[in-house]
Parts: structure tokens; C-alpha cells; sequence
């Protein structure tokens, strides 16, 4: 189907600064009344020829995908704007828009589209792989990470900057030395490159567990986000849905459907959530 052309440069619809939630306890948080909001979870905006993970996406998948947002009355927003609008029940219409693993693609492919259609996100970096690649994934092509100039460039556009910590390791069974490096220091790291407050921890492979969240919010950050958390969905491990290459409009929908109902049926009984397609 085509696809309206997209201006090079087009200035972005920058919403109201907004307070940081507070006074939410984590009961609450547990999921605030209403529609249960979307978070999305992408990855590589690029050529999907070679793509064994399914965590690329296409710039002309993506435009599709921002112009279905569009059409049904939908904006993509940061996850601490997402937080903030809930706090203040104002979050019905909004899909927080997440980008892992910090790929140098998104300045180049991802920023316009989201400018365009007055978007917002936030991209989650490895300060201590900075111009590296992609080195955890073993198979498919090496794929460049942003580099400090990048991640201000994107800053400056208006995007949320968080952790995905330093390396991209697991940290589940870390040892307390190198947890303080991987959520601690990534994250000062990162307040250095911006010069603002990163407040989003995200955890590599969507691996969590409870001492895990417990450090994530010592350290400093407001929320966690991982995939699908199960019990442990809260403020410090918020689920969200795999978006790829294959989700055309039709089967957003369906999966935005779908989402809605298993959110109702997990805050009734605290129960799952749908499995990822790929962990982050």
C-alpha cells in the first residue's frame, strides 16, 4: 500500500512539560484505572533482508505503523510522558514508544517518522558501547550503536535517553559490583552525554526478578521496563508488546485487542502475559 512522503526536516509537536509521578503508590501503579496502555517495543529500524531476531523494522513498515496510530485517534509518546498523563488519568490515547539496544538507525530512520507525526519515544542506550555494535547477537549482520553524538542528537530532538545498561549483559545473577556498573554507572554515563536525568531502566533480554527491580530503583531511575513480567508487573517492570516487520496495520489492531483483554484478565487475578516474539 503506499505511503505518504515524509519531509526531511519537519519540527516536532512537542507537548507540555509535565511533572514527575509522584505520591503513586506501588498498588496503585500495580495498573492505574482505565484503558491499560500500550507500550511498544522496537528495535532496529533498517533493511530487513537479514534479520534471524525479527527485531528489525523497515522505515516504511515503521511510517505505516505511525500512520495507524494516527487514523485511530493515537499518539506515541516517551514512557515517563506516557507515566506522567496516567498519573494525572489523562493517559487514554497515548502508546508509550520504546526503542532498545540504542542503533545508531534510529537518528537516521526512525527520528524523521516520529518528528512527522509529532511522536515521542524513548531509546534505551549502552553508554559503555558507544560506536560498538551489536556484538551480543551471534547471528545476523553487525548492526552500529549510537554514538555519544547520536544519543545527544536524539536528545536534543526530544527523545527520553534510558539504560539498557552498560553492555547488554543479563543481570540477573550478577554480582553486586557488576550490577552497580551495569545500572549505576550506565546511568550516570548517560546523565553526562544529556545532561538530563535518565529516569528508564530497561532490562537486557527482558530479564527481571525482584532484587533486580529493588536495585533498578535504588539507583535512582523512576521505572523499569521489561517484556512480559508477569507477577512482578509494576512501575519497576512494566510489560510491553514486540513490534516487527510483520505487523501491518490489521494485526496491530488485533494485537492491540488482544492486549486489552489479557491486561483485564492479569489485573483481575495478577496473572501473565502473551510471551515475547524475541527478548530485547
Amino acid at each position: 500500500m503506499p505511503v505518504e512522503t515524509v519531509p526531511p526536516a519537519v519540527p516536532p509537536a512537542v507537548p507540555p512539560v509535565v511533572p514527575p509521578l509522584t505520591g503513586i503508590s506501588h498498588r496503585a501503579q500495580r495498573w492505574l484505572p482505565g484503558e491499560s496502555p500500550w507500550v511498544a517495543m522496537y528495535h532496529s529500524v533498517d533493511d530487513c533482508s537479514d534479520d534471524p531476531y525479527k527485531v528489525t523494522v523497515s522505515p516504511e513498515r515503521l511510517q505505516q505503523q505511525l500512520l495507524w496510530l494516527r487514523k485511530r485517534g493515537l499518539r506515541g509518546v516517551s514512557v515517563s510522558q506516557l507515566l506522567d498523563a496516567l498519573a494525572r488519568g489523562t493517559g487514554r490515547g497515548l502508546v508509550g514508544l520504546t526503542f532498545d539496544d540504542g542503533y545508531s538507525d534510529f537518528v537516521d530512520n526512525a527520528l524523521p517518522l516520529l518528528r512527522h507525526y509529532g511522536c515521542h519515544a524513548t531509546v534505551f542506550v549502552l553508554p559503555g558501547r558507544l560506536g560498538g555494535e551489536n556484538a551480543w547477537d551471534p547471528l545476523g549482520p553487525r548492526k552500529p550503536l549510537l554514538t555519544a553524538q547520536g544519543i545527544r542528537a536524539a536528545a536534543a530532538a526530544g527523545m527520553e535517553i534510558g539504560s539498557h545498561g552498560l553492555t547488554h549483559i543479563s543481570l540477573t545473577h550478577a554480582e553486586e559490583h557488576l550490577l552497580r556498573a551495569e545500572i549505576r554507572d550506565s546511568k550516570a554515563l548517560i546523565e553526562e552525554l544529556t545532561g538530563r536525568e535518565a529516569q528508564g531502566f530497561c532490562y537486557p533480554y527482558g530479564d527481571v526478578s525482584r532484587p533486580l527491580m529493588d536495585a533498578v530503583r535504588q539507583a535512582g531511575y523512576r521505572y523499569g521496563c521489561a517484556i512480559s513480567p508477569r507477577e512482578l508487573t509494576s512501575e519497576y517492570a512494566l510489560p510491553r508488546v514486540h513490534i516487527g516487520e510483520s505487523d501491518t496495520p490489521s494485526r496491530l489492531e488485533l494485537k492491540r485487542r488482544l492486549y486489552q483483554f489479557r491486561r483485564r484478565s492479569w489485573t483481575s487475578a495478577c496473572g501473565a502475559q502473551e510471551s515475547p516474539e524475541r527478548t530485547a
